[in-house]
């Protein structure tokens, strides 16, 4: 067993039955005979959040909705319970060390890798922090590409250590990444200070704001995105940070903001990026259980947001391989 993944702390009793809920469907790691399709890596760590927030709490609060959801896709008309999923557990954290804790991720990432090198990698946060260590354990000679979908840009400056408001800049400033392969979509509102537009624009970070995606169409959006990419970079990281979403879809995360994302504007978003081969990972962050309502409204959303991404590339899959 690694020394930096964990057995998560909750786990579900699998029944397979015709009627699968998602909790009898992703398997552990240990379960899984085959090579899985896609790898799922808890990240629990909100120490680092700029906010006071419980984002450690959500890989837990994530797995305990499974329940909720079935492997048919109504949507599209598809089953997609053939798709491999393997929980491989959390990342060890240490209780103080921010840096120790980044390290361990990104070490976990790399064990991941070695073991499942052609794997889709699914990681759930934990604070914005967490994408830095992830990216850097992508690197291996690569160039990489991201696909944030943010209500903030995260190029604060480093003078104050590594937070959930600078994984971007650490990115930039270590050369993992060229601020030209970024596109941050969903940018909106007063959020962003001056200081980091600056920044963006020193960088060449790519910003499209929600309103311009609304009036560019997520469609056409997407697709002259991966279309730029694919002629620049080797893999896409897709990064999404839940306060994107309006506060009214997404109350439980601790920068949640009006004027953001609709629920159905981030599901088909998602869709359109798992059609994509060159997406090789994505990351959902900043989600706090604590502060969500009553029936868990935030929790289903991301929820529903992973399991979209799923079935596309299921789809997507299934189409190129003529199967």
């Amino acid at each position: 067993m690694s020394e930096v993944i964990v057995q998560p702390s909750f786990s579900w009793n699998r029944i397979v039955s015709q009627d699968m809920k998602v909790k009898d469907w992703i398997c552990p790691v240990a379960e899984l005979s085959e090579v899985p399709d896609v790898v799922l890596l808890g990240v629990p760590l909100s120490r680092s959040s700029i906010s006071a927030s419980a984002a450690s709490e959500f890989p837990i609060a994530f797995r305990k909705s499974w329940e909720l959801f079935s492997t048919y896709y109504i949507d599209e008309q598809v089953d997609f319970r053939e798709l491999r999923v393997a929980d491989i557990g959390d990342v060890k954290m240490h209780t103080t060390d921010i840096l120790q804790c980044h390290t361990n991720i990104e070490q976990a990432m790399r064990e991941v890798m070695e073991r499942y090198p052609q794997s889709f990698y699914v990681s759930i946060g934990g604070d914005h922090s967490i994408t830095a260590p992830l990216v850097r354990a992508l690197k291996e000679g690569k160039r990489i590409g991201i696909l944030q979908f943010d209500t903030h840009l995260d190029l604060r400056d480093l003078s104050n250590g590594p937070s959930n408001g600078t994984p971007i800049r650490q990115l930039l400033e270590a050369g993992v990444v060229r601020g030209e392969d970024v596109y941050n979509i969903g940018l909106h509102g007063f959020y962003n200070a001056p200081s980091l537009i600056e920044a963006a624009r020193y960088y060449n970070v790519n910003i499209i704001t929600l309103k311009q995606l609304r009036k560019t169409g997520i469609q056409q959006q997407i697709a002259e995105v991966m279309q730029a990419l694919s002629e620049k970079v080797d893999v896409i990281y897709v990064t999404v940070d839940i306060d994107v979403l309006d506060i009214t879809y997404a109350p439980g995360v601790p920068a949640s903001t009006p004027g953001g994302m609709r629920t159905d504007e981030l599901f088909d978003l998602l869709f359109e990026v798992g059609k994509s081969n060159l997406v090789c990972a994505v990351d959902f962050v900043c989600i706090d259980p604590h502060r969500d309502t009553q029936e868990a409204q935030t929790v289903k959303a991301v929820t529903y947001a992973f399991l979209t991404t799923l079935v596309s590339r299921y789809m997507h899959m299934k189409n190129t391989h003529g199967d």
